[in-house]
């Protein structure tokens, strides 16, 4: 079973941050430069206040940030499967709980749900 993710990886979190404001952001991946090359840090590292630099941080948002996108939710949690739901959609899938956060909020920013 793969680990259990507590914030969004980087893929989801450039995603996040076209579509969504950028203080909703309650993490940030941090750049770091190696031999001439960046790479991001798997350390995710709160900043205060919030930084916009999009070059060296990218917004990143844990569960709990997701969650409270997300209007009027109930999450079921079973062995591997989650299931996250509003009254007019949801989504039940074999899947991380983050995952299925960061589906819910693409799907409701896409059909102007948020």
């Amino acid at each position: 079973m793969a680990p259990i993710k507590s914030y969004t990886d980087i893929e989801q979190s450039c995603k996040l941050a076209e579509i969504l404001p950028l203080e909703s952001a309650d993490m940030y991946w941090r750049s770091l430069k190696l031999n001439g090359h960046i790479s991001w840090t798997s350390h995710i590292k709160r900043l205060e206040p919030p930084i916009y630099d999009l070059e060296h941080y990218i917004p990143c948002w844990s569960l709990a940030a997701l969650l409270r996108l997300i209007p009027n939710f109930n999450m079921l949690k079973r062995t591997i499967e989650c299931k996250i739901e509003t009254p007019r959609h949801s989504i039940d899938k074999a899947c991380d709980l983050v995952d299925a956060a960061f589906e819910m909020v693409c799907w409701l920013k896409e059909n102007n749900k948020l």
